[in-house]
C-alpha cells in the first residue's frame, strides 16, 4: 500500500504513471472528489486560505442558516457579491479535464462542494452537488424554487414571486443539512469506486470529507492532487501529488491515454 507525496517537479513522470495506471485499471469506476480549489483559476475566490471570503466575512455570521433568517438583508450583501462573480465565472482547464475524463469512460461521477456549476458547464454529466447550487434560489417559506436570475441590479434581498418571503440560494448553509438525495448517492458513489481522486480541497468540511474514507473502507485506492497537504495526505490517500490540478490532471491524461492505447 504505497503512501507517497511527490512534490513538484520531483519524480513527476513516475506520481503521474502511477495514477494512471490506477485509473485505467479502475475500468471506470472512478469517482472524483472536488472542492473550492478547483474553480480558483475561473476566478471564483476559495472561502479559506489567502484572500479567501471568510478573511473578510466571518462565516458564523454571514453562512450560518439563523443568522440568514435573522437578518437576510445584511447576509444577502456577502452572497450577491459571490454570486456576481460565480455568474461570470466559465470553466477552467481541470473542469474540462475531469469532463474529458468522463467522456472517455474513465470517469464515472463528480461529487462537489462547489456550488458553481462550473462542472456541468464544462459537460460533465453526472455531478453530485454536494452543497446544493446556486444556480437556483429558494423561497424560506413556500419552499418554490426555481433558475437564479440575474443578481446585476436586483432588488436586493430578493423575494418570493410567489409568497414574496424572502430567497436564498439553494445552497447548504451552516447549520443545515446536507440534501439527502445527494448524501446518499454520494455515499454509494464513494463505496463502488474502485478509485477516487480528491483535487482542490482541504478535507476539512464533514460529511464530504468523509467520501474517501468510504472508498479506502471499502477496498478501494485513494489519490489527492492538492496545493497543500490535508488530513488525507499519508493516511488514507495511496498517493499523493502536491501542485496544481490543471496541469497533473491533463498530464494522467495523457499518460491514461498512452497506457489504454487511445493515443
Amino acid at each position: 500500500m504505497g503512501k507517497e507525496i511527490k512534490r513538484y517537479p520531483e519524480a513527476l513522470t513516475r506520481a503521474f504513471t502511477q495514477a494512471a495506471e490506477m485509473i485505467v485499471a479502475a475500468s471506470g469506476r472512478v469517482v472524483c472528489l472536488t472542492g473550492a480549489g478547483v474553480s480558483v483559476d475561473s476566478g471564483i475566490p476559495a472561502f479559506r486560505g489567502s484572500q479567501g471570503l471568510w478573511d473578510r466575512y466571518d462565516p458564523l455570521e454571514y453562512a450560518e442558516i439563523d443568522n440568514f433568517r435573522r437578518n437576510p438583508e445584511k447576509v444577502w450583501g456577502m452572497l450577491a457579491e459571490m454570486l456576481i462573480v460565480v455568474e461570470r465565472a466559465v470553466p477552467n482547464q481541470t473542469h474540462k479535464t475531469l469532463a474529458e475524463f468522463e467522456e472517455k469512460g474513465w470517469l464515472q461521477a463528480v461529487i462537489t462542494q462547489n456550488v458553481d456549476g462550473l462542472h456541468q458547464a464544462a459537460g460533465a454529466r453526472r455531478v453530485i452537488e454536494f452543497h446544493g447550487t446556486s444556480r437556483n434560489l429558494v423561497c424560506l417559506e413556500c419552499d418554490w424554487s426555481w433558475p437564479r436570475f440575474s443578481l446585476v441590479d436586483s432588488r436586493m434581498p430578493p423575494r418570493c414571486r410567489r409568497c414574496n418571503a424572502i430567497l436564498k440560494p439553494d445552497v447548504v448553509f451552516f447549520g443545515e443539512q446536507i440534501p439527502r438525495p445527494a448524501l446518499l448517492e454520494a455515499t454509494a458513489a464513494a463505496e463502488q469506486a474502485r478509485v477516487m481522486l480528491v483535487v482542490g480541497t482541504s478535507a476539512n468540511v464533514h460529511p464530504a470529507a468523509e467520501m474517501p474514507v468510504l472508498t479506502k473502507k471499502a477496498g478501494g485506492r485513494v489519490i489527492e492532487i492538492n496545493l497543500e497537504p490535508t488530513p488525507l495526505s499519508g493516511r488514507v490517500a495511496d498517493l499523493t501529488i502536491l501542485g496544481p490540478a490543471a496541469i497533473g490532471l491533463s498530464e494522467i491524461m495523457q499518460i491514461c491515454e498512452r497506457i489504454a492505447g487511445h493515443g
